[in-house]
């Protein structure tokens, strides 16, 4: 979305988002200490990973269960879904489809992580970020430059919840949604 907010805002009525990537992250997504939670950036880019992940359905399942519980805060999040997820992982090209975006998003993430990310124009067109207070993947403290990136920034920590807020607590993300999205019109 940040591209396309870039390229044509006039298309856009404002942004949501929850914990994600942005330019001002930088070389800390790199960090000795964010190693142990970004190593399957770099697994997911090799042609053998569709096929060890999606091996069997138990080695789905542990791949996937994996980053669903480690990254939730709210250990139950998952509970009667994890099924249909792994279901879906294990359709025909849907492990290798997702994977793809890692190998697609490589130079900007390397880029990113040596400081080298281009002087991007900031975006203009309102933005509500709700960041988790407890997401093991990207900190809070990493809001810190987002006012770099975006000019019309609603910035508010989402507590309770890890990296997966709309799962860990549906009924409050889809109204900060709705509130941000309804103050537009």
């Amino acid at each position: 979305m940040q591209p396309l907010a870039r390229s044509a805002p006039d298309r856009l009525a404002g942004l949501f988002f929850f914990d994600f990537v942005y330019p001002g992250i930088g070389p800390r997504m790199a960090g000795p200490d964010r190693l142990k939670e970004i190593w399957y950036q770099s697994f997911n880019q090799t042609e053998m990973a569709p096929t060890l992940v999606g091996a069997t359905r138990r080695t789905c399942e542990t791949y996937i269960g994996h980053f669903l519980r480690h990254w939730a805060y709210r250990k139950d999040a998952f509970d009667g879904v994890f099924d249909a997820f792994t279901d879906n992982f294990m359709q025909p090209g849907n492990l290798a489809g997702g994977f793809a975006h890692y190998r697609a998003a490589n130079a900007g993430r390397i880029a990113m992580m040596k400081g080298e990310v281009p002087n991007l124009p900031k975006i203009n067109v309102p933005t509500c970020v709700r960041w988790a207070e407890h997401d093991p993947l990207f900190p809070y403290a990493w809001t810190d430059r987002l006012g770099e990136t975006f000019v019309n920034l609603d910035l508010a920590m989402f507590s309770g919840v890890g990296h997966f807020p709309h799962r860990e607590d549906p009924d409050r993300a889809a109204k900060e949604i709705a509130n941000f999205f309804g103050s537009l019109q």
